[in-house]
């Protein structure tokens, strides 16, 4: 369990995101284990698979396999393997903790233009170029996550709904009832330009 603990990146209401390393790959992985005790948990595994199993672009967090089975107690567990992001998400560059202050420079507005045509370039590709189109309905500056070279990709895809048609009638598989995204947030003074 400590080195559990020790390898944690993040944690989120449906899963828990663990840094690691695979003999077969050459770079450390991230894998995102889903709570699955946590309503909804299981349907945010399921969406996110829908979402990326038929989606490849630069700027969307890489999946390089998914896990579903049960443990030694019989108990489900199901979780990603994803690629891992050097430079963490967004939301720590903007806002570091006051741990994080020292180790991270301000971005820079070239930077922050990057990372914002990164972001387009996703949002492009989701809307138009993926078939079917979705939208990504959780799209907030922690679930934007930045490589080495601090490019930028668009993560967590539990609350993804399929657009059908260019009527916007929704597949509601996928969907939980009610709004998406996370409840009650809106980016802390809302500074990204500043």
């Amino acid at each position: 369990m400590v080195s559990l603990l020790a390898n944690l990146v993040c944690s989120g209401k449906y899963g828990c995101v663990y840094k690691d390393r695979i003999e077969s790959e050459e770079h450390a992985v991230a894998i995102k284990v889903f709570k699955l005790d946590q309503p909804g948990g299981t349907k945010s595994f399921v969406a996110e698979c829908q979402a990326l199993r038929n989606t490849r672009h630069r700027n969307l967090v890489r999946v390089i396999t998914v896990c579903s089975t049960s443990d030694l107690t019989g108990h489900e567990f199901k979780a990603l393997l994803l690629e891992y992001m050097v430079n963490g998400n967004l939301e720590s560059w903007l806002h570091p903790t006051l741990h994080e202050h020292h180790l991270k420079r301000p971005l820079s507005l070239s930077s922050r233009i990057a990372i914002i045509v990164d972001i387009e370039a996703a949002l492009d590709y989701l809307h138009n170029h993926c078939m079917p189109p979705m939208t990504h309905c959780d799209l907030k500056p922690s679930n934007v996550l930045l490589d080495d070279v601090m490019g930028a990709c668009v993560g967590d895809f539990g609350l993804t709904k399929f657009v059908h048609s260019y009527t916007s009638t929704i597949d509601g598989s996928t969907s939980l009832v009610g709004p998406r995204g996370s409840v009650g947030y809106i980016a802390p003074g809302n500074n990204f330009f500043i």
